[in-house]
């Protein structure tokens, strides 16, 4: 899979400055907000059009909450336009913070992957089967789950969504944990072990809570 223009984020490696406006306020999240205060666990998403997406974010909200006793705050990053995004939370309130960056700026300073769409990358993508949430009686294609995901949902996807959703559908998801001196500790890209296989899956609660609890050792 063809990599963003630089490798993804790893263990050790100072993280990178970000800035986004808040969906819940008029404010602006920086990395700079938790330094010295609060390890971080921040989750990079490509937009609110995928399930995938969708699932991962309440699942990390309620990880989020689990952390909480931890010290240890959550930000998620969707790439999606501001007002979109305030207009899916305002029907499903999150105690998650979250930012919105319909550019990828922060994606793309994380390294988090987007792979050219070729030929051959489609048709890859075509011939791998996935059930990344368990939902599913059995893996099935991917715009299969994708679509019986979003029939489930009663996601009625906005004009933005499906403009993202054309632009961005090769944009991968990533979490990183960061300690209060804004070093990476944690990292997981999305596909990253497993290749195409993994399309869709979202580390666990208690994979996240295990790689907080590395951060504050």
């Amino acid at each position: 899979m063809t990599q963003t223009a630089r490798m993804p984020i790893q263990p050790g490696e100072t993280a990178p400055e970000f800035a986004v406006p808040s969906v819940q306020d008029d404010r602006t999240i920086c990395l700079a907000d938790y330094r010295g205060r609060a390890p971080l666990l921040l989750g990079l998403f490509p937009g609110l059009y995928c399930p995938f997406c969708r699932r991962a974010l309440a699942q990390m909200a309620a990880t989020s909450e689990k952390l909480k006793p931890l010290g240890v705050d959550a930000v998620a990053v969707v790439g999606t336009e501001l007002e979109n995004a305030r207009l899916y939370f305002a029907f499903r309130p999150t105690p998650l913070v979250l930012g919105a960056d319909p550019r990828l700026a922060t994606h793309r300073s994380y390294g988090v992957p987007r792979p050219e769409p070729t030929p051959e990358l489609m048709q890859a993508v075509e011939q791998v089967r996935i059930n990344p949430t368990g939902e599913l009686p059995e893996p099935l294609p991917v715009q299969a789950v994708v679509a019986e995901l979003t029939k489930r949902d009663g996601y009625r996807p906005t004009a933005t969504d499906e403009r993202e959703a054309e632009s961005n559908f090769t944009q991968m998801k990533g979490q990183f944990l960061i300690d209060r001196a804004g070093i990476v500790r944690w990292a997981n890209i999305e596909c990253g072990q497993e290749g195409l296989s993994g399309l869709g899956k979202f580390p666990t609660q208690e994979e996240l809570i295990s790689a907080a609890r590395t951060v504050m050792e």
